[in-house]
């Protein structure tokens, strides 16, 4: 890694540094348009294919092999360098675009979608692991900010365009149409990185992946017993999931994690906690604009297209602050803004409140989470060991994942659940808001533990 420089204004990157940032930012970029273009395909393609009882499966497939590629690609770069798993990972990517767009049935739909998550898995942490081993230390909190970025313009466009696309030419273009990207993407990023230099060989350590195989299974047994109406189904998958699940977890995760024990513990305690926060409402949102103010398509994407800009003004903001704001402070700001944006929010859940007004309650939100990633990814990669950087970076991105992931299939089971029972949309969404707002104040709680490591070295667990 580049020693820090005490002139931080007067620091400039050479030509191999500056085409890596523009590769890994454009990496990021790729998956975020992927992600929210095939989403907003993917009820069309259920349509088409009768497909519509695999519609979680879908979206749960890819998750869980986004899981175990981030766990796969963070220590195979420890052993081999980004290089390789980078082009494994596009390889996949590539492969999961060209089966599904070639599908003639739902389930090999559900089959491409897991490639693509096996290859998209890897990306976010080779990107840390990359600007930890080729930028100065005082131009990292700056490129992580620009890796977030790239996740602006995909959530302002990609809906739109994957609109049209569908509409004119159909679903299938929409995966066709990435692929030149993903090339372009690849041949950029993968010569750039070649500008990094190969970690000093270090004492092997067991593979992690077998517990992120084992974390999957369990996450995907929650994930389908939550799913199912029957009662009996649903509780006996849900307590095997957690059986599952757990244990590999724990291995996986920092030791003291789920106690949120100050340091790194801490620090993935609260990033589940706010993936989890944002995603209880972000992803809630769109629906009561359609079901509750009749909002067209592409009003509900604008309303909580706010958020992702603010989330890079909030990202933008932590790191021009540098270390004037220090980690816990940021987490702390980050919960308060979350918290505030979820209640402000609420009041969509009335057909008579304005969206304009939830268009810029939400903005609230965004900032919030912008303000706190930053500073958590840095003192998170603080205690990341010269050459075992990929452990730290696949525990983070594994606690992000696995916010977005458990949020999303419990937000998700409340919904189904109020389709056949009394409960109703408006009762579900509002259970799925409460929830966010628990997870807020859990983190305010567990943010007075996030510390940045003063040491130079730290044993990973």
């Amino acid at each position: 890694m580049v020693d820090a420089d005490t002139s931080p204004a007067r620091v400039r990157l050479d030509a191999g540094q500056r085409a890596l940032a523009v590769g890994l930012v454009l990496s990021v970029t790729l998956v975020a348009f992927e992600s929210t273009a095939v989403i907003t395909a993917l009820p069309t393609i259920t349509d088409e294919l009768d497909g519509l009882s695999l519609y979680g499966t879908t979206i749960a497939a890819y998750m869980l092999a986004d899981l175990m590629a981030l766990v796969w690609a963070g220590e195979t770069a420890d052993r081999r360098g980004v290089r390789l798993p980078f082009l494994v990972c596009i390889c996949f990517f590539l492969s999961g675009l060209v089966v599904a767009a070639t599908a003639q049935s739902m389930i090999v739909v559900v089959i491409g979608r897991f490639l693509q998550g096996a290859g998209s898995g890897g990306f976010a942490p080779l990107s840390y692991i990359a600007v930890r081993r080729a930028f100065p230390d005082n131009r990292q909190a700056t490129m992580y900010a620009y890796i977030s970025a790239g996740w602006v313009l995909p959530s302002l466009i990609a809906p739109a365009v994957a609109g049209v696309i569908t509409d004119t030419l159909g679903w299938r273009w929409v995966f066709i149409s990435i692929t030149p990207l993903a090339v372009i993407v690849a041949l950029l990023t993968f010569r750039a990185m070649g500008t990094i230099t190969v970690p000093t060989p270090v004492e092997r350590r067991p593979s992690r992946l077998p517990r992120a195989v084992q974390a999957a299974g369990g996450v995907g047994l929650i994930a389908f017993g939550l799913q199912s109406h029957h009662l009996v189904i649903a509780g006996a998958l849900t307590v095997a999931g957690v059986v599952v699940a757990f244990p590999a977890l724990r291995r996986l995760l920092p030791t003291g994690t789920f106690r949120a024990r100050r340091g790194l513990p801490a620090i993935i305690s609260v990033r589940f906690l706010a993936t989890a926060t944002f995603l209880g409402v972000d992803s809630f949102i769109p629906l009561a604009a359609d079901r509750f103010h009749g909002a067209r398509p592409i009003v509900q994407g604008f309303v909580v297209a706010g958020s992702a800009l603010t989330w890079s003004a909030g990202q933008a903001f932590a790191a021009r602050r540098g270390t004037r704001l220090l980690p816990q402070r940021g987490a702390a700001f980050g919960f308060g803004f979350l918290l505030i944006g979820a209640a402000l929010t609420a009041p969509v859940l009335s057909p008579s409140w304005p969206l304009p007004l939830t268009f810029i309650s939400w903005c609230v939100g965004g900032f919030g989470i912008g303000i706190l990633f930053n500073p958590t990814t840095v003192a998170s990669m603080s205690y990341a060991v010269d050459g075992q950087e990929g452990i730290v970076s696949s525990q983070v991105h594994l606690a992000d994942s696995l916010g977005f992931g458990i949020m999303s299939v419990v937000g998700g089971a409340t919904v189904a659940f109020a389709d056949h029972t009394s409960l109703g949309l408006r009762g579900a969404l509002g259970i799925n808001f409460a929830l966010a707002g628990l997870c807020a104040c859990t983190g305010l709680l567990a943010s007075r533990h996030v510390r940045t490591n003063t040491t130079s070295a730290y044993a990973a667990s």
